[in-house]
């Protein structure tokens, strides 16, 4: 198959979504098929294999990410056509227009590429804008990826922020109707845990057998045990945005404050972000006092982070709500412990006493407690990290992940033949 996968932005760094997009269209290539990823700032890494094709996007962020390219590699009377203008002054404050216009700029690339010869399918990373629909409209079976409705971080920020103006720029920041309404009229939605599932039905009524679950996985080649790297004890390790206030790094830290009088601990921050920008983390720290029991290392490479997760006693995802949890597969496959959160699908990846401990979300006294219990007892750390990697090796790995997918596009690609054309 001739696949055109589209993603808004998919560095590694800034989230599962650029580690989906990585190992998904690679073992997909692997498996024969034929992959382009057609993609905004921050750029996907991929896999040689794959044909990549990076859209320049007039989003206020990339600008503000890269400013020498705008500034020295951009015609300047670029800026004053009224599509990008329109668009850099849009993005500011809504991620509603930022889906959009790179919708729409995806589709006139998939347009231009497919003079040279047609699609058999498209496969949307979670844009789920007017221009996915419009590759609809040219007869293309397209799929889409719902990792988790932003229903649930929109709901969630509501309710953290405070303050009228803060809650005003909240409620203008998240679409409202326009990935409801495409979602509902693709040809399959395919999400990555029974639970997420659960929840897109409920928050997106979809018509019956248009969603379908594929767990994600990890590179189990990349995550595992190290023969080399030894255990520093008392270690705790988080792996996320701690500014996203749906992963829970607020209630992670008020049990830390509670540890802190009961047991020794190093606390490690893997974020996305350079220290001066985690707010809700530097002050807390400073709150709580807990400057010399944490260290924040932004942006690991793949091999430091496979070193961390080794040389860590302890992973901790606190997540008020996650789709599937890519930190936890990740330190399973390395055999490393989870404490997580009953909240989404990590209830599906860890065995609660086998290989992690599951605690209710936004509960600090019960994380601190399970902490204070695997911190206190190495051995059955390593029990339970052995299982866990058993379990990653069965259930989570990425090839199985493409295999599943490849089935579920030739299913969409019969249906649409018997349906004819639009």
């Amino acid at each position: 198959m001739r696949i055109a996968f589209i993603v808004y932005q998919g560095n590694p760094s800034s989230g599962g979504q650029g580690v989906f997009t990585y190992y998904l269209s690679r073992e997909l290539t692997r498996l024969g098929h034929e992959v382009h990823v057609i993609a905004g700032r921050p750029y996907p890494e991929v896999d040689d294999a794959v044909h990549f094709h990076k859209l320049k996007t007039y989003r206020i962020w990339d600008f503000m990410a890269d400013i020498d390219e705008y500034r020295f590699r951009t015609n300047p009377l670029l800026f004053f056509h009224p599509v990008n203008m329109y668009e850099m002054a849009s993005t500011r404050l809504s991620l509603g227009s930022l889906l959009f216009m790179f919708s729409m700029r995806a589709y006139y690339k998939l347009h231009e590429l497919a003079q040279e010869q047609p699609f058999d399918l498209v496969h949307d990373n979670q844009t789920l804008s007017y221009g996915i629909l419009l590759m609809k409209a040219k007869g293309l079976p397209v799929v889409a990826s719902i990792h988790h409705p932003l229903t649930i971080d929109r709901r969630n920020r509501l309710l953290q922020v405070k303050g009228i103006h803060r809650k005003a720029l909240t409620f203008l920041w998240f679409p409202w109707v326009m990935q409801d309404f495409t979602a509902r009229r693709l040809d399959r939605i395919i999400t990555c845990s029974d639970n997420s599932a659960a929840t897109i039905q409920k928050e997106l009524a979809l018509p019956p057998g248009k969603l379908q679950v594929i767990h994600y996985g990890a590179d189990t080649d990349v995550f595992k045990p190290l023969d080399d790297v030894e255990k520093l004890p008392n270690s705790v390790l988080f792996v996320g945005d701690s500014e996203d206030r749906n992963k829970g790094a607020l209630y992670l830290l008020e049990a830390l404050h509670t540890l802190r009088h009961r047991l020794p601990f190093r606390m490690t921050f893997v974020d996305h972000r350079p220290p001066p920008h985690l707010k809700l983390v530097q002050r807390l720290m400073k709150q709580y006092r807990l400057y010399n029991n944490i260290e924040i290392l932004p942006r690991a490479t793949t091999e430091d982070l496979v070193r961390l997760y080794n040389r860590t006693q302890v992973v901790v995802s606190p997540s008020l709500y996650e789709g599937f949890g890519l930190p936890a597969v990740e330190a399973m496959a390395c055999g490393v412990p989870v404490i997580a959160t009953r909240a989404g699908a990590l209830s599906e990846i860890i065995e609660d006493g086998v290989t992690g401990l599951l605690v209710p979300p936004a509960d600090p006294g019960a994380l601190s407690e399970a902490l204070r219990l695997l911190l206190s007892d190495p051995e059955l750390c390593l029990r339970m990290g052995q299982a866990g990697r058993e379990r990653v090796l069965k259930n989570f790995t990425w090839r199985r992940t493409a295999e599943r997918m490849a089935q579920v596009y030739e299913e969409v690609r019969r249906e649409a033949a018997l349906r004819g054309p639009a």
